[in-house]
């Protein structure tokens, strides 16, 4: 497995764009949708836009954990998790409610990413599925991992 399977996404777009424009992204995204498409997922099997959401919201709340993990503990390892297994508890959930989680744990971790300095980057942890990484590729997988999300939330609003 790769370090960082999301880097296709981001190709040459610096992570922090990313990061800052998401919330307000998706919140357009969300007004255009409308309740009825949020609910709507693209095929059988696969996620509405409500439960994309929630998945960033619970993603964001994981790369909070795993930052400040590895900013104060020598080489951090990653808990990973099973999304799809999390994906079963959020039938409860809406869509601006995740939205309002996700945008509030952004905004705290892009203040504690505006703060790092060269060397926090640098720090290493380690993902026992993808390997010795540094913190830097968790920030750049957390734009990426937003990408490719919101890829699929367009497709979804440019779909009949």
């Amino acid at each position: 497995m790769e370090i960082n399977p999301y880097a296709r996404f981001l190709g040459e777009r610096p992570p922090w764009e990313v990061i800052f424009e998401t919330p307000g992204h998706l919140k357009g995204l969300l007004e255009r949708l409308g309740h009825a498409r949020v609910e709507q997922a693209p095929a059988p099997g696969k996620w509405s836009v409500r439960k994309i959401i929630c998945h960033l919201a619970d993603c964001e709340i994981v790369f909070a954990f795993r930052i400040r993990q590895s900013l104060t503990q020598d080489h951090h390892v990653i808990q990973p998790f099973d999304q799809d297994q999390w994906a079963t508890l959020y039938e409860g959930c809406d869509a601006p409610t995740a939205l309002t989680v996700f945008t509030a744990v952004r905004d705290w971790n892009a203040r504690v990413i505006r703060g790092m300095l060269p060397d926090h980057l640098e720090k290493k942890l380690t993902h026992p599925e993808r390997g010795e990484m540094n913190v830097q590729t968790v920030i750049e997988t957390m734009a990426g991992h937003d990408l490719n999300h919101i890829g699929q939330i367009e497709a979804i609003a440019a779909s009949v």
